[in-house]
């Protein structure tokens, strides 16, 4: 079940659409990761990706954002390329891949987020710190605004992130596991301020690894394995059937999952 029969359809209007993806080949070292992929994502809607470790989740993400060639295919941010687009996009990248031993506080990192309203190489005034310290305090860091960003723990980190994405106010938002790794809070706080920017109209599209959760804090779910296998409205598509076809059998939490829903439906 593909979101994107629609996408070759004659009359279709990709600018409606925060990301259509059509055909889309990426491959590392001549071995694909990403085959022949088509999405397109529904605007105002919280978004999983999920699939098995290999899958090629962080590839798209990366793919959109043109951070990697690809072999083949188009991506459309509102219907025009990323690079035309960069202000109205968005990241979140995985903790992991950041260097947090670089000298800057909470709040450095978030004005970061402003670069292109500010211009490089410019100074951060007032207005604009007002700005990140506010994105701060929407997910509850205000008071470690000077902290060093390598004195947070790993879910404050996250939570920095985050700030400096949502002070963007871009329309489309692309994080790679925000969810990894974080406590209670600041997965709370990650919940939080993903219903706020759906409730403004925004799209997030989420790579994420909790299967139980899905149903809970999303509404749209892509479940990719080098291809779509399908995506859609979560209670249509989120099925065991559909699980089990993504993650090929492999995963032990599959029946867990698949009972608690139809426990959890009737």
């Amino acid at each position: 079940m593909h979101d994107t029969a629609e996408s070759s359809n004659e009359g279709f209007d990709a600018s409606q659409y925060p990301l259509v993806v059509r055909d889309l080949t990426v491959a590392y070292q001549r071995k694909p990761v990403l085959w022949e992929v088509d999405y397109t994502a529904p605007q105002g809607s919280l978004i999983a990706i999920v699939g098995p470790n290999g899958a090629g989740k962080s590839t798209l993400l990366k793919a959109i954002l043109d951070l990697i060639p690809r072999l083949s295919g188009e991506v459309l941010i509102f219907g025009k390329p990323y690079r035309k687009q960069r202000a109205r996009v968005g990241y979140v990248p995985q903790r992991e891949s950041v260097d947090w031993d670089f000298p800057v506080s909470a709040l450095d990192v978030v004005a970061m987020g402003l670069y292109r309203q500010i211009g490089w190489c410019r100074p951060v005034t007032r207005r604009y710190r007002a700005q990140a310290l506010e994105a701060l305090r929407h997910v509850g860091l205000a008071e470690l605004a000077q902290r060093q960003i390598s004195q947070l723990s790993g879910g404050q980190q996250q939570r920095v992130f985050l700030a400096r994405a949502l002070v963007q106010n871009a329309d489309l938002y692309l994080m790679d596991e925000p969810f990894a790794s974080v406590d209670a809070a600041t997965e709370q706080a990650i919940v939080d301020v993903l219903r706020e920017l759906r409730s403004r109209g925004k799209t997030a599209l989420v790579v994420h690894h909790d299967l139980g959760s899905v149903t809970d804090y999303f509404d749209q779910v892509v479940l990719l394995n080098m291809r779509v296998v399908a995506a859609g409205p979560t209670s249509e598509v989120f099925t065991p059937e559909n699980i089990r076809a993504t993650y090929g059998g492999k995963l032990a939490l599959l029946d867990e999952v698949g009972e608690s829903m139809r426990l959890g439906r009737g």
